[in-house]
This record gives C-alpha cells, structure tokens and sequence, in this order.
C-alpha cells in the first residue's frame, strides 16, 4: 500500500519543511517530491502537509505517518539486508554534536548496531566546531553538527530550525544591565553566533557561567544565572523562550563525511537521515 520511496521523500519533506530542500537531499526534482508526497496523500486518503507559498506543515495525520513511515522503511531495509547478504564491517568513528545529548539520537544508534553487529562504532560528543576540527584532521568519518554559518554548504542538510534564547522559568532580562551568557566554550557555533549577535546590536554582556557540557549549561540555566542560546526544537525541559533580546537567525544541522568513504558510513548516514524526525524529541 505504501511505497518505499514515497515514504522516504515524504520523511524528507517533513524533516526539512521545504519541497525544494527536500528535492535537493534526495537528488530529484522538486516535481517529483511534489508527486511522490500526493500519492503518498491518495494511497492515505489523508493530507499529510499543510502548504502554501510560504510554509509548509505537517497535518495530524502527516505527524502520524512519521512513526508509521519509520517502521516500515526500517523494516523493509532490514528484509533487504538479510535477503542480499550484506555484512558490514569494520571501524566507524562517528561524532555527534552536544546539541543531540537530550534526544533520541540513541535510539537510532541502537538500531544501526542491530543491524549492523559486525561494525565497530566508536562514538565522539563535542561542540560542533570541535567535530569540525576533528573530521577536517581525517579523525572522524562522518559527523553530525551544526554548519558554521549561513555560507556553509558542506554535507547533506538533515534539518533546519532557528536559534532562540532561553532560561530558567519567568527569568527576564534588565535591558539596562549587560546580558549574563550560559555558554560553551570556543571553539562553539552557538557562542560565536551569541556574542555576534549581541555586538552587532550593541548589547553589553558577561560572561556568567561557561562549561563544554550541555548539562553544565542546563543546570546552570535552570539555577537562573543567565540566557543561553540554543536550538529552538531541542529545548531542554525545565527552560523556556526569553523575551526581549537580539535574533539569533536559523541553524542548520548537516551530515558531514570525512575523506575516507565506507559502506559502514554510508549506512549509518541513511539511518540518521531516515530517523531525523526524532533528533527534535526528547528521550
């Protein structure tokens, strides 16, 4: 009843929120993302998006198909692994941005080791910037982590969002008094964007606490000693939007790959593509 690749396209629209960032992740047209999501909707008998010329949106029913989709494709990639005789093996050096700590990242991690029990998979926390570093020095194989900036293009967009301002519940900030910064350390994206947004508007700040956790940030978020800028969709529970502070503009999470190419990362990069949905979710 549901093909695959409609399935798969319509993951990818809903990841991405664009018919044309879609068309562009899967190497088609943006016509055929445009097909592929209407037969999609006929073989339903449900929208699954709500759009127009200037949004798109999932429906009830579309965040339904999100688990349905998953499941299927998962299995279908299963029966196809089992059936070709496809063992993949080796070592993959795969790093995650700290962003992902709180989400369930893990779950599709499980899942890829299922599936793939013979590969070594050795997994690397660290800022964004630092994974960078890390995959430009051929010390990781595939990363996932923010984009340095909007003229980034590097890798395969896995989903885009905006950055916001948060804090301890009720938390407001004195407009008269300089901003008091939850931050990581540098080499990290957000801080960089934090402090240039801050300058640009002529906002005076401080530093109050710094820490290369994200859970050395949230508690101290959640002690109230300042705003941290942090991805709209992966806001942490006990935090809430602060008012009254500079736009930190959108941020882009991408799927980088190292120069040494391997079937193991190759897998791992579809899984992480097909289950993006999830990097927004708290476990």
């Amino acid at each position: 009843m549901y093909e695959p690749v409609q399935l798969r396209t319509f993951l990818t629209v809903a990841q991405t929120l664009s018919f044309t960032q879609a068309a562009g992740r899967l190497g088609v047209r943006q016509s055929t993302v445009s097909q592929h999501v209407r037969r999609l909707e006929e073989a339903t008998g449900r929208p699954l998006f709500l759009r127009d010329t200037h949004r798109v949106e999932l429906t009830e029913d579309g965040e339904a198909m999100l688990g349905f989709a998953r499941t299927i494709l998962e299995a279908h990639e299963r029966a196809a692994a089992w059936f070709t005789g496809t063992r993949l093996r080796g070592r993959l050096r795969f790093g995650a941005s700290e962003d992902f700590v709180l989400t369930r990242l893990p779950e599709i991690l499980v899942a890829f080791r299922q599936q793939h029990p013979e590969v070594d998979l050795e997994l690397s926390v660290e800022l964004s910037g630092t994974l960078h570093e890390r995959l430009d020095a051929g010390r990781l194989d595939l990363v996932l982590a923010k984009r340095r900036g909007p003229d980034d293009e590097r890798g395969r967009l896995v989903w885009r969002d905006r950055m916001v301002w948060i804090g301890a519940e009720g938390l407001r900030v004195d407009p008269d008094r300089p901003v008091p910064l939850i931050v990581f350390p540098p080499p990290g994206i957000t801080r960089a964007r934090a402090l240039e947004v801050l300058e640009r508007e002529g906002r005076a700040w401080r530093i109050a606490c710094t820490s290369g956790s994200l859970s050395g940030l949230v508690a101290a978020a959640r002690a109230g000693l300042g705003v941290m800028a942090h991805t709209r969709g992966l806001v942490p529970p006990g935090l809430a939007r602060v008012a009254g502070l500079p736009d930190l503009g959108p941020v882009e999470f991408a799927l980088l790959r190292g120069p040494r190419v391997s079937a193991a990362a190759e897998a791992l990069a579809a899984a992480v593509l097909s289950g993006a949905d999830r990097l927004t979710r708290t476990g």
